[in-house]
């Protein structure tokens, strides 16, 4: 008998001694959860609910460049792009605007329609469109760049972004009627969306050696400024500042 005591102390000992434990934790679980509930309650004086969660800024709204290596910036560094330029005058003049790149060398209208989606995702309130040069130098048809157009045009808009299109020329050895059925389809997508419209972006640099990069096409340090300028004319009175 007094060994069947043993064996049951010795088995049972090490279960009460973890059933106290277990009920001293739920003990104290409810000790912390009622100090919670006090101290978390609607009292004013409480200290939670004297010190608010800090307020979470608001997103600065955004310009999306969009196009293709016009608006990349192609050959040069960073600090010399048309980007670059056009985020110091917004800072100069004390718009609190920031300028998003989101020019891809190399697309076309099509490849615009297939990425706007994500470039739209900030707090986008302008969308300075620049595409079109690709789609005449591979010898797309007119209509159907213009209808990629409206379509980033619609999307754009249908996010609220205010669009400004910037209109493109096609080179001459594409022949007279490309080259003003390609003008003229800018100019009607302004017209149709309402949308405030530059003309040709590169005026002022085409044609000039000393504004443009050995490849004859894109705009050098130089060239940038010029085109940088171009856009400001008309970006600049739409602007309001805070």
């Amino acid at each position: 008998m007094p060994l069947i005591n043993r064996n049951f102390k010795s088995i049972f000992r090490p279960l009460l001694l973890v059933l106290a434990i277990c009920v001293l934790f739920a003990a104290c679980q409810r000790s912390d959860h009622k100090s919670n509930q006090i101290q978390g309650g609607s009292n004013g004086d409480s200290a939670s609910s004297s010190t608010p969660a800090p307020a979470k800024p608001e997103e600065t709204p955004a310009i999306v460049v969009f196009g293709d290596s016009l608006t990349a910036g192609y050959g040069l560094p960073p600090e010399q792009n048309y980007q670059t330029l056009l985020q110091q005058k917004l800072k100069e003049n004390g718009y609190p605007y920031r300028v998003i790149n989101a020019g891809v060398s190399g697309d076309t209208s099509a490849g615009g329609v297939r990425r706007i989606d994500w470039a739209l995702e900030e707090n986008v309130k302008y969308l300075i469109l620049e595409l079109g040069a690709n789609d005449a130098l591979r010898g797309q048809p007119v209509a159907e760049m213009k209808k990629n157009l409206a379509q980033i045009i619609e999307r754009a808009q249908s996010r609220g972004a205010t669009v400004i299109l910037a209109g493109m020329e096609a080179p001459p050895n594409m022949g007279e009627e490309y080259t003003r059925e390609f003008r003229e389809a800018y100019r009607d997508l302004a017209k149709q969306y309402q949308v405030t419209f530059i003309p040709f972006i590169l005026d002022g640099i085409g044609g000039k050696p000393d504004l443009n990069q050995a490849d004859g096409i894109h705009p050098n340090a130089e060239g940038e400024k010029v085109m940088t300028e171009n856009v400001w004319r008309v970006l600049e009175p739409m602007l309001a500042k805070p």
